[in-house]
């Protein structure tokens, strides 16, 4: 069974940084499909950017240039390095993993495991 515990997240102000972290058990991060999402208040989740097979990345339009995702294999963990935050970005951000291939870009409903989320809160 794979867990997973996403830490990092705050309140910072707009043109900020943040690094999110979510920490992997019960198998390698390197041998799932791994994805960072978020989701504020009253929308829907959405993919902010993911991790597939051979190291191929997606990033959402939004956050192009200002994120970056990346498998820390020492770690065992996904991270998401987030930088020129905006108050948009401001949303609760979830760690997702699947074993199988998923799409790219994927929605939601294709990761099996889900981490509890990390509050990410941007001031003007």
């Amino acid at each position: 069974q794979v867990q997973l515990v996403e830490s990092g997240g705050g309140s910072v102000q707009a043109e900020g940084s943040l690094r999110l972290s979510c920490k992997v058990s019960g198998d390698r991060v390197a041998s799932l499909y791994v994805a960072w999402f978020r989701q504020a208040p009253g929308k829907e989740r959405q993919v902010v950017a993911q991790i597939n097979g051979y190291d191929t990345i997606y990033y959402a339009d939004f956050v192009k240039g200002r994120f970056t995702i990346s498998r820390a294999n020492n770690e065992n963990a996904l991270v998401l390095l987030m930088g020129a935050l905006k108050p948009n970005d401001t949303a609760m951000y979830y760690c997702a993993a699947n074993p199988m291939w998923v799409p790219k870009p994927a929605a939601a409903s294709k990761y099996e495991y889900w981490g509890q989320g990390t509050q990410v809160t941007v001031s003007s």
